[in-house]
């Protein structure tokens, strides 16, 4: 029994420290929802936790990549925090509907005002409405926390390529294709699926065919029958009286 008690308190004290080292890790900031579609317009939100015991998150600031700008940005107001957006001018102007765009929101910042700020053990959440999405498979929000005690934390870091847990993950939204896109792409297998429905039909000429032979075959069959028993009845000897002599 001691052993067994022993085997428990040390399976749990693990356990413990397992999920004391994994909550930090997973405090980060995140876009919501994750996933969004190429080419339309999206609300999303930025979930900021707070991952501190003593101070406050006072500032948060969100860029938008250059790459791929945004031609239009809203935000929605946030009780007791100020917002600003910042416009970049861009290298070549872009067009939307008709109009040429020459500049674009590169950076957001949130900043608390009296008491709104995030407390420890609390998060806060801050809405964008924007568009239109790029053709790309993601987007890549990069992100700073500031504390009440001047200290910054940067969610900058990309997505690693191998799939492994990096440092400091920045927002990222991950892009669908549209459902134009979608049936564009199906359409290869529609067609294939057509050639596939001509040769069914000629396959069933051929079936056809070969039951025609078949009946063809029984035919000539019956009257070979027929023609042989005509033939066996002539060949056989008279009945009667010339027959008993």
């Amino acid at each position: 029994m001691s052993l067994l008690k022993r085997s428990v308190v040390v399976g749990g004290a693990i356990a413990a420290l397992t999920l004391a080292t994994a909550v930090p890790a997973a405090a980060h900031v995140t876009v919501n929802p994750g996933t969004a579609v190429q080419g339309g317009f999206a609300k999303v939100t930025f979930r900021v936790p707070n991952e501190t015991d003593a101070t406050d998150t006072t500032k948060v600031e969100v860029a938008l990549p250059a790459g791929t700008p945004f031609t239009f940005v809203s935000l929605k107001p946030v009780p007791g925090w100020t917002m600003t957006a910042e416009k970049t001018k861009l290298p070549q102007p872009i067009e939307d509907h008709g109009s040429l765009i020459s500049e674009a929101v590169s950076k957001i910042a949130w900043t608390a005002t009296g008491d709104a700020a995030v407390k420890p053990g609390q998060f806060q959440e801050f809405d964008v409405s924007l568009g239109p999405l790029p053709k790309t498979d993601r987007v890549v929000f990069k992100a700073l926390q500031t504390y009440s005690d001047g200290k910054i934390v940067r969610w900058i870091d990309e997505p690693a390529s191998d799939g492994t847990e990096v440092e400091h993950p920045a927002p990222v939204l991950r892009l669908t294709a549209t459902a134009a896109d979608t049936l564009a792409a199906a359409g290869a297998p529609a067609a294939g699926a057509v050639a596939d429905d001509g040769d069914d039909e000629g396959g069933g000429t051929g079936t056809w065919a070969g039951f025609a032979g078949i009946a063809l075959g029984l035919a000539a069959l019956v009257l070979g029958l027929l023609a042989y028993r005509r033939s066996g009845a002539a060949a056989a000897p008279p009945a009667g009286p010339a027959a008993a002599e």
